[in-house]
């Protein structure tokens, strides 16, 4: 029983065996799975893939990298999508101050407004912080995030920041990083996180898992990404595999299975 709380299952890497990616996962224990639209593009074509599949779900926002892009119309449309039952929050939104794609005051405005949109209807936010830990963190304090909380999805940041994440109302998602040999900053987070704010993820197709890295993700290696971290924190697979879909099931409000 595992849940992979953040992936994106409609992009064009699957476009030639997306079903047998699906079918994959399941057959490596994944019961529920959230799929991430974050713009235009890919929007729609999560919210298809949650009216194909029962236990696909889907987030609707605006990524940090198209900021730039988002018109007035785009949220309006967000909040009309969020209206739909598989939806089960807003993101991924958030700061990317790696790729130089969107200038970092629009990032902030886009990332504001999605933040106030999230609060105006009550659902939690998942959120994309590359290299903009600071602002990020600043952000989601002044514009009261803590008030629907949310999910840090592939934490890469320090105890620190994870702290003040959770004091935030957040949990903490981590993914193939784990599993890499010299990944020491990740693996010492998650083994000081709460369990009861653990949360595990793919991001496929990026961020492949060991063995695997170098070569496309999929939602199924959520099983590798699970075995790592009960591994790090000392439990059976087992009980962190219940333990993170539980969580999941508090953050996105879906059904526990």
């Amino acid at each position: 029983m595992l849940t992979d709380t953040h992936t994106h299952l409609n992009v064009r890497q699957f476009d030639d065996d997306r079903d047998e990616v699906i079918e994959r996962a399941r057959q490596n224990g994944v019961s529920r799975i959230v799929n991430i639209g974050f713009n235009r593009e890919t929007i729609p074509s999560s919210i298809e893939l949650t009216e194909t599949y029962d236990f696909i779900y889907s987030t609707v926002g605006w990524h940090p990298q198209d900021a730039i892009d988002m018109k007035a119309d785009d949220l309006d449309w967000i909040e009309e999508l969020c209206a739909k039952p598989k939806v089960v929050a807003i993101g991924e939104i958030g700061l990317d101050y790696y790729w130089d794609t969107s200038p970092k005051d629009v990032q902030h405005r886009v990332f504001r407004e999605q933040i106030r949109l999230a609060r105006k209807l009550g659902m939690p936010i998942s959120i994309h912080n590359r290299d903009a830990h600071h602002d990020v963190v600043q952000i989601l304090r002044e514009e009261k995030a803590e008030d629907v909380g949310g999910v840090m999805h592939c934490f890469s940041g320090s105890w620190e920041t994870a702290k003040m994440c959770l004091d935030m109302n957040f949990y903490i998602s981590f993914g193939g990083p784990i599993t890499f040999k010299n990944a020491k900053q990740p693996k010492e987070v998650l083994a000081q996180v709460p369990l009861d704010r653990l949360l595990v993820e793919t991001d496929a197709p990026y961020l492949t898992p060991h063995p695997f890295r170098g070569k496309r993700n999929e939602t199924g290696y959520v099983r590798l990404v699970a075995e790592a971290a009960a591994d790090i924190r000392g439990i059976p697979f087992e009980e962190l595999a219940r333990i993170t879909s539980d969580n999941a099931s508090r953050l996105f409000r879906f059904p526990q299975i």
